[in-house]
């Protein structure tokens, strides 16, 4: 299964692909053989990119975090979040390899209150200033405790397009798809300051499956 937001470039990989696998038939020897495996490779990396596995997402409480997306935690800390929170948050960043499966997913049920898309510059997405300066979405949820949750998809120095199909006033769930990132990205996670967190650095963690946080009891 594929994710819909790359089935345009997995057709404009497979024309490539038929293009060079023509050039290298003409071509013929070694040349034609090393062209046509160049087109091969471009093909099967973009299906491979935008493959979208099916999942039994992971029945937790209803104030249990789910892992957004797929990649490993490079960043736990508390910060200043003045645009939904207006006030101190606890941040779980996420940076996705392009080896990763890339379809984001919605952490927690509630409702989409805010929504704001920043174009922006292209660092690396595990570097510091990513979650302010890139390229990103923030989507702001209210849950059914009060709390409020937010998560940016952000786009790294490969990644030029952020896709997402969520916007305010949707009733969202656990799980849910929502977006992607193409071609390496990063995903932050903003809880209110007393939240537990559930993952430590450098822990793998797959969209839809692995708790990374627990909010607070209703307030």
């Amino acid at each position: 299964m594929f994710a819909k937001e790359g089935i345009g470039l997995i057709l404009g990989a497979l024309t490539i692909f038929v293009v060079l696998s023509i050039l290298g038939w003409l071509s013929g020897g070694w040349l034609g053989q090393g062209i046509i495996a160049f087109g091969a490779l471009i093909f099967l990396f973009t299906c491979w990119f935008f493959r979208d596995p099916d999942r039994t997402i992971t029945q937790a409480d209803d104030l249990t975090l789910i892992s957004p997306a797929d990649g490993k935690v490079v960043l736990i800390q508390d910060v200043e979040e003045p645009l939904y929170f207006e006030g101190p948050a606890k941040q779980i960043s996420i940076f996705l390899s392009p080896l990763n499966v890339h379809v984001n997913r919605i952490p927690i049920a509630g409702v989409i209150e805010y929504d704001n898309y920043v174009s922006g510059d292209y660092l690396v997405a595990w570097h510091e200033k990513a979650s302010e300066l890139n390229e990103r979405s923030q989507l702001g949820l209210k849950h059914a405790s009060g709390n409020k949750v937010l998560f940016k998809q952000i786009a790294g120095a490969v990644a030029r397009r952020i896709v997402y199909h969520v916007t305010v006033g949707d009733k969202v769930d656990t799980g849910e798809r929502y977006g992607i990132v193409k071609f390496g990205s990063r995903m932050d996670i903003l809880v209110p300051p007393g939240s537990e967190i559930l993952v430590n650095l450098d822990d793998k963690v797959q969209g839809g499956i692995h708790p990374i946080a627990r909010l607070p009891e209703a307030q």
